[in-house]
């Protein structure tokens, strides 16, 4: 009887489990705007503008489970001749060092989100997973990655995205 009900537990807690993760899977789709992102260095140190007063970006997600990011530093300057592999050396870094866009699929589970790169303008994120962990209020979408390495500085940061309509 015991063994009955601990099976019945356990398929009930799947199915509401399963249920839950949908619903919120559901409740992220879509097109998200960039609203801010803040840094904090592993020293405790607060940056609200990382990316400079106004960054840039969109943040999709489908239904059938593909996502895209595309950040932009605020304060990008154009290059000086139209031609991207002819343009500067150092041209070409800057614009490269202020942008930054990904796409692949993702899996969701309320809390988490997990990338799971397939391009990437930084080419050693491509077969990677990338973790975010989310927290979602009405409209606002609050993105923090794990720490990782930003100009030599160990940092966290969170994007505070804007779903579109």
């Amino acid at each position: 009887m015991r063994s009955r009900s601990v099976f019945l537990v356990s398929v009930l807690t799947a199915i509401f489990s399963s249920t839950a993760n949908a619903q919120c899977k559901d409740s992220v789709v879509g097109t998200w705007k960039l609203v801010s992102v803040t840094s904090t260095a592993d020293r405790g140190e607060v940056n609200k503008a990382v990316l400079g007063q106004k960054p840039s970006g969109l943040l999709t997600y489908t239904a059938d489970g593909r996502m895209m990011a595309i950040i932009s530093d605020d304060g990008r300057k154009p290059l000086s001749i139209a031609d991207r592999v002819a343009a500067p050396p150092e041209e070409r870094a800057q614009a490269y060092s202020t942008f930054m866009a990904y796409a692949g699929r993702y899996t969701f589970t309320c809390d988490k989100v997990v990338h799971h790169v397939e391009i990437a303008s930084l080419q050693n994120w491509v077969n990677t997973d990338q973790t975010r962990f989310v927290s979602l209020r009405g409209d606002r979408l609050t993105v923090r990655n794990p720490p990782q390495l930003r100009a030599g500085v160990t940092v966290m940061l969170e994007s505070v995205w804007e779903r579109l309509k």
